[in-house]
C-alpha cells in the first residue's frame, strides 16, 4: 500500500499559525482562478484519506460542503471526535498508531492513502510508511506556528522527483521518500 502527503507550508516550515489559522494560504492568489496546484490530480490517485482530528475539525470549519463525499476518510483521535450525522457514512474515527492504522486499512483493501495533518504526517513518516511527499512552499514567514515536521528520531532522506513554480510564488516539489532498507 502506498501512502502520500500533499501539503503546503510556509518557507519557515509552518502549516498553521499557533492558533491553527491557515489564512496565509490565501494571501497569494493565482492569476488563474481555476488553479488548484495539482490538488485534484493528486486526489484522483488516492482511495482513502487519513487525517488527524485537528485537520478534520479545520475542514469542517470551511465555508463549503464536505469536499470528500466520494472518498472514505479516517480520522485519527485518541480522545474522540464528533462526526456530523450527515458524514457518518463517509467518515470513520480510528485510534491507534500509524503502523496499526496502515495495517487495518491495507487489510480492508485500500491501495493509496492520502496522509494529512501535521501530527499524522509526522507519525507516518517516523514509522517509515510514507513513500511520496508533495510539499508546496508558500512565500510567507510566520516566525512561529504549528510545524510540518517536528522532532525526528532520525534523518529521513528525500529525492526530488519534480518541482514546479506557480505564478503566485508558490514552489511545489514532489519527493520520493528514500527507503533506507533498500540502500
Amino acid at each position: 500500500m502506498k501512502a502520500s502527503v500533499f501539503i503546503a507550508a510556509t518557507l519557515d516550515g509552518y502549516i498553521a499559525t499557533p492558533d491553527g489559522d491557515i489564512d496565509f494560504l490565501n494571501q497569494h492568489p493565482s492569476t488563474n482562478p481555476d488553479e488548484d496546484f495539482g490538488y485534484h490530480a493528486f486526489i484522483d490517485t488516492i482511495d482513502a484519506i487519513v487525517m488527524g482530528r485537528k485537520s478534520f475539525e479545520k475542514v469542517l470549519s470551511f465555508d463549503c460542503d464536505w469536499p470528500y463525499m466520494n472518498i472514505p476518510v479516517f480520522v485519527l483521535s485518541r480522545s474522540g471526535v464528533t462526526v456530523p450525522a450527515a458524514l457518518s457514512e463517509h467518515v470513520q474515527v480510528l485510534n491507534g498508531d500509524a503502523v496499526n492504522i496502515s495495517k487495518q486499512l491495507r487489510e480492508r483493501g485500500f491501495k493509496h492513502l492520502y496522509i494529512d495533518g501535521g501530527q499524522t504526517i509526522q507519525g507516518f513518516l517516523a514509522a517509515g510508511l510514507i513513500q511520496e511527499l508533495t510539499l508546496t512552499r508558500i512565500p510567507t514567514l510566520l516566525g512561529k506556528g504549528i510545524p510540518l515536521f517536528g522532532d525526528l528520531a532520525q534523518a529521513i532522506q528525500l529525492m526530488p522527483i519534480h518541482t514546479q513554480q506557480y505564478d503566485n510564488g508558490y514552489v511545489q516539489t514532489r519527493y520520493r521518500v528514500i527507503d533506507k532498507m533498500a540502500l
